[in-house]
């Protein structure tokens, strides 16, 4: 931490906000973009939800309030750098354009202060029921949104009962065995795309689980979400990379003087 509770950082990536959307947690992420300051911003895929935007308007203030922050962090001189993802896949059309300062890019290639490189991509494009079945994929989407409204209700009565927030969907894709499968499979496939490509690892997003692992020597790094866990990912000044699990450090932050709550990623 600095002063004023500002954590300053020299890249920071986030992924799957799902803007437009009733699960996304946008108030979570404001409150995670007033305390932080970066050189580079990166918008890993899927932070307006376009798929739900076409079958019913949801657009509240609080959404706004991310892109207007999003926005006024380009213009203050941040680089901000847009990869789309499946749901906000109509921004692919506009590759190579800047928008209020945002650069859109299908993927890019980042490099860490220590000298490390990294292909940044949603990774959408290995996810074979995205890719050939899209009719699945939007049934699979709506399934997901009704067991998202399941964490609205919960989550309502934790904060009544004085708890802090808790993912209940996040917890039972970890207790279903396809699930862990398909998770498995995509880390691979993704993982082998940067060796393909001559990189130290990837970074990317699309299946809303946080995780950093060496996979064959090739380092794996999921920014997570902020539908389920809200996680970023953050590299410090040394190049160090970590991800923030911002629930828990905001709890923290509102009872006591804030303990190190980051998680070390693959060096």
């Amino acid at each position: 931490m600095t002063e004023a509770g500002i954590r300053r950082y020299r890249s920071v990536f986030i992924s799957d906000v799902h803007l437009g959307t009733r699960g996304c947690q946008a108030e979570l992420l404001l409150d995670f973009i007033r305390h932080m300051e970066c050189e580079t911003l990166y918008l890993v895929g899927d932070i307006v939800d376009g798929w739900k935007l076409r079958t019913g308007w949801y657009w509240p203030q609080s959404h706004n309030d991310v892109v207007q922050k999003i926005l006024r962090l380009a213009r203050k001189g941040v680089s901000v750098i847009y990869v789309p993802g499946n749901h906000d896949e109509v921004v692919r059309d506009f590759c190579g354009v800047h928008f209020g300062g945002v650069v859109v890019a299908r993927d890019a290639i980042h490099e860490t202060a220590d000298g490390r490189r990294f292909l940044v991509m949603h990774g959408d494009e290995f996810d074979a029921v995205v890719q050939n079945a899209r009719w699945l994929a939007l049934l699979g989407d709506w399934a997901y949104r009704a067991l998202l409204a399941s964490n609205t209700l919960i989550n309502r009565v934790r904060r009544g009962l004085g708890f802090g927030y808790w993912s209940f969907s996040a917890f039972a894709k970890t207790r279903v065995k396809k699930a862990l499968q398909f998770i498995e499979n995509f880390e691979l496939a993704v993982a082998e795309e940067a060796r393909r490509r001559g990189v130290d690892g990837v970074i990317c997003g699309h299946i809303h689980k946080a995780e950093s692992r060496m996979i064959d020597g090739v380092a794996y790094i999921n920014d997570g979400d902020w539908v389920e866990s809200c996680t970023a990912l953050v590299e410090h000044p040394d190049g160090r990379l970590e991800i923030l699990e911002w629930p828990k450090l905001l709890g923290a932050r509102r009872t006591a003087a804030e303990p190190d709550l980051e998680r070390p990623l693959a060096a």
